[in-house]
């Protein structure tokens, strides 16, 4: 039977994922430039970008093996794990947010952030009590 809601919100996880990494690609060089030109150690926001990419990597990894096993109970706890690792790289990435800007923390931004893997949790837990 399988869980739509996992399929359905693993695809979007790649496509989001897809995009993420170009454009943590992208803020990686401009970092690299931004140092060179005000010769400023950029150590914080250069962790922060690799973490946001390995985050982006994970995420992809996971909508993969949710697409791939949308409909397999036996993989529904390696799904659950991806996606408590989702939410761990989304909350960390926050908190390096509220480290490295003075701006504040912007709970707005952790509930959009935490909406998708969440979402993926649920199908993951749907797919997970199939096999129950």
């Amino acid at each position: 039977m399988g869980s739509k809601l996992l399929k359905v919100i693993s695809i979007l996880m790649i496509v989001f994922a897809g995009i993420g990494i170009v454009m943590e690609i992208i803020l990686f060089s401009g970092l690299a430039v931004l140092a060179s030109v005000i010769g400023s150690n950029m150590g914080m926001y250069t962790f922060a970008v690799i973490i946001g990419l390995v985050g982006c990597v994970v995420e992809l990894v996971s909508g993969i093996l949710g697409v791939k096993n949308w409909n397999v109970p036996e993989k529904a706890q390696t799904c659950v794990i991806c996606g408590i690792v989702c939410v761990a790289f989304q909350v960390l990435s926050n908190i390096l947010v509220l480290v490295s800007y003075s701006q504040g923390f912007n709970v707005f931004s952790l509930l959009i952030g935490l909406v998708v893997p969440v979402l993926y949790l649920v199908g993951a837990f749907q797919l997970k009590n199939q096999n129950s």
